[in-house]
Parts: C-alpha cells; sequence; structure tokens
C-alpha cells in the first residue's frame, strides 16, 4: 500500500487564521474574515458579527485581563460587553467581542464622549478593579526614541515630568488628593464603537481599572493644547463632561490645574510615537506631528509647570 498524498505546500495555520476561526465558530460557522487591525503586536479579526483580538504579547496576562473584562460585563450600557476569553492560542491571550460600528471621524461625536466618560467615572468603584498604570507608556516610548533633533526635543519635554511618571510608578503617583475613580485608561475617540442594539459603547478594556479620571481627558486636551484639536471641539467635548457630573475637573471655572500633567504627558507620548513612526516609515513628520514636538520645545521651555 503506498503512503497518502500529501500537499507540501500546505502551509501552517497563521494567527489571523487561529483568529478567523474562533470567529466563525462565533458566528455559526460561516463569513469571511477581515483582519481590521495589525499593528504594534495586536491583530484584530472580523467575521461577520464577531470581533477576535490578539493581544500584544508583553501586555497584562489573562488573570489580569479577566478582571477588567468581569467590570465590562457588569456596566454594558458603557463598555462593549465580552462574548469570551480570555483564551491562549499560539501562546497568545485572545478575547472575543461583538462588532460595533466605529467612530466617524467626518462627524466625531464629541459631547457623547464627554457625557460617557461622566458616566463612567462617576460609577461605583469595583472592589477587584485592578489598579490602572497608564503613565508608563509615556517613558516606554522615549527609551524607544532613535536619535536626531526632534527625539532631543522630546526627550527634553519628558525631563520635566515628574519622577513618578519618569520612572514607571503605577495609580496615579503619590497621595495627590485627586479622586481615584473607575477609567477606562486609553481613551481616545478611536475607542468608542456604536452598539449593535444603538448607543456608544467603549472598547478596548486593557486599562480599565482604579486611577485619577483627568487621565482620560488627557488626550484630547493635549491635542487641543498642541493646537491640533479644534477649539470648538475641546469645548463641545469639555462642556457635556462638566454638565454630566465628570468628576476630573471643577464644575466651573480653570480646568487645567487638573489636567496639566496628564495633557504634558499625552503630548509628549503622542509626539515620541509620532518621531519613532516617522522614523520607521522613512518619511518627514507632517503638520499634526510637527505640531506636536513643537510643543515639547514649548514644555521644555517652560520647566516642570504645576507640577
Amino acid at each position: 500500500m503506498h503512503p497518502p498524498v500529501t500537499d507540501s505546500t500546505a502551509r501552517p495555520p497563521t494567527l489571523a487564521d487561529r483568529l478567523a476561526e474562533i470567529g466563525r465558530a462565533r458566528a455559526g460557522g460561516c463569513g469571511e474574515a477581515v483582519t481590521l487591525y495589525d499593528r504594534r503586536g495586536v491583530l484584530v479579526v472580523r467575521v461577520g458579527d464577531v470581533v477576535v483580538k490578539a493581544h500584544r504579547a508583553d501586555r497584562d496576562d489573562g488573570p489580569l485581563l479577566e478582571r477588567r473584562m468581569r467590570v465590562a460585563a457588569a456596566l454594558p450600557d458603557l463598555l462593549l460587553p465580552p462574548l469570551d476569553g480570555p483564551l491562549r492560542v499560539d501562546g497568545r491571550v485572545v478575547t472575543v467581542w461583538p462588532y460595533g460600528e466605529p467612530v466617524g471621524l467626518d462627524a466625531p461625536p464629541w459631547e457623547e464622549a464627554g457625557r460617557l466618560l461622566a458616566d463612567l467615572h462617576t460609577r461605583p468603584l469595583p472592589d477587584d478593579a485592578p489598579v490602572w498604570g497608564r503613565p508608563v507608556r509615556a517613558g516606554r516610548l522615549v527609551r524607544r526614541l532613535p536619535d536626531g533633533p526632534e527625539a532631543a526635543m522630546v526627550r527634553r519635554a519628558f525631563a520635566t515630568l515628574p519622577a513618578w511618571i519618569r520612572d514607571g510608578a503605577a495609580d496615579g503617583g503619590p497621595d495627590d488628593g485627586r479622586p481615584r475613580r473607575l477609567v477606562h485608561g486609553d481613551w481616545h475617540l478611536g475607542q468608542m464603537v456604536r452598539a449593535p442594539g444603538g448607543g456608544w459603547r467603549f472598547i478596548d478594556v486593557e486599562d480599565l481599572g482604579r486611577g485619577d479620571p483627568a487621565w482620560d481627558l488627557a488626550r484630547p486636551a493635549a491635542l487641543y493644547s498642541a493646537g491640533v484639536l479644534p477649539p470648538d471641539d475641546w469645548a463641545r467635548f469639555l462642556d457635556a463632561y462638566r454638565a454630566a457630573g465628570g468628576p476630573a475637573v471643577p464644575a466651573t471655572g480653570d480646568p487645567w490645574r487638573a489636567l496639566e500633567l496628564p495633557a504634558r504627558t499625552l503630548a509628549i507620548q503622542i509626539a515620541a510615537t509620532c518621531v519613532i513612526s516617522a522614523r520607521a516609515d522613512g518619511r518627514p513628520l507632517d503638520g499634526h506631528e510637527q505640531a506636536l514636538v513643537d510643543t515639547c520645545g514649548r514644555i521644555s521651555e517652560a520647566g516642570p509647570g504645576m507640577t
């Protein structure tokens, strides 16, 4: 008897293939797999109304992520609830979610974003909510910066940050009297989707936990300070957040005593990302990227600021 003939050209299944298999199993066994995201060690595949995500290999492992996912599942009116996970696939942590329609950047829902964040920040803090450690990301990116004048400008700005951020401490640093609430931890407009049943929800819970809510406002505040986010959009977002009782900033008056350090940190972090990406692509900085690097120049000239 002759041995069976095998196809020597057949390749082993890739991670994307395995995510597609998981998606098809949840979607009823059929559907074309579409890659939604494949950058920075994260792979996201959609099959029908199911999204399967392979998390970055250096992020927190299953048990900690599972705690964050339990918090999300308990707040389905604010966070898209998980369908499955954390799973282990080819050594990677994988989670499964319903598909939500992403934000259309032609008409960003700034008011809805402000109200949704205020709602999140005023919910009771779950007993098992992990500590949020978001400021560590700025230091990681600055340490990856290449040589060059733009990178040097970002490094000088980073040196103005307090030691607890430069050294990578978690949970908002020392006891500064700031509130500790339930925070998303990595909020921007890309972290919002329209849920299948209608209404906006947050996605991506890897940083969900207990922290200072001002950091959830840090990215739009940084972009506004750099001149990238138009003043009208910033006002729509901040006014809606305040009107909904958001605790990150005072209800009236100057919000920048609460936002100055988070906004400064995020401006440096985003500028570092821009420099790294431009160098990797072999291209000059675009206008918005250059504006953020220029902001780092102003930060370094101003010194440590109010912190």
